[in-house]
């Protein structure tokens, strides 16, 4: 995993997130700031929080693994984060497979 991709997440995760994240930015401090994130959204209520795990395509066993944890909201935001990741290096598996020889 690249700074690109880290990058990359970020972005993403500050939009569909609403994370306040600078420009720069290191994986830990999108996990914190993912984690503050899930703790507002499970004190708002379960039902928006597991709509948004369902439109990330978080898998329900490993979701329902770390609702039983400590530290539940940091282990949320490393599948979120993870989640991210899958899918901008599944996109560039993809650019490059369609790109011609």
């Amino acid at each position: 995993m690249d700074n690109r991709d880290i990058q990359e997440a970020a972005i993403a995760l500050r939009e569909q997130w609403e994370l306040q994240l600078p420009e720069t930015v290191s994986e830990e401090q999108i996990l914190a700031q993912l984690a503050k994130r899930v703790v507002t959204l499970l004190e708002r209520g379960a039902e928006t929080f597991f709509q948004l795990m369902y439109r990330l395509d978080i898998s329900e066993k490993k979701l329902n693994a770390v609702l039983n944890e400590q530290d539940v909201a940091q282990r949320i935001a490393r599948l979120i984060y993870d989640r991210q990741m899958q899918k901008i290096q599944s996109r560039h598996a993809n650019r490059k497979s369609s790109e011609p020889y």
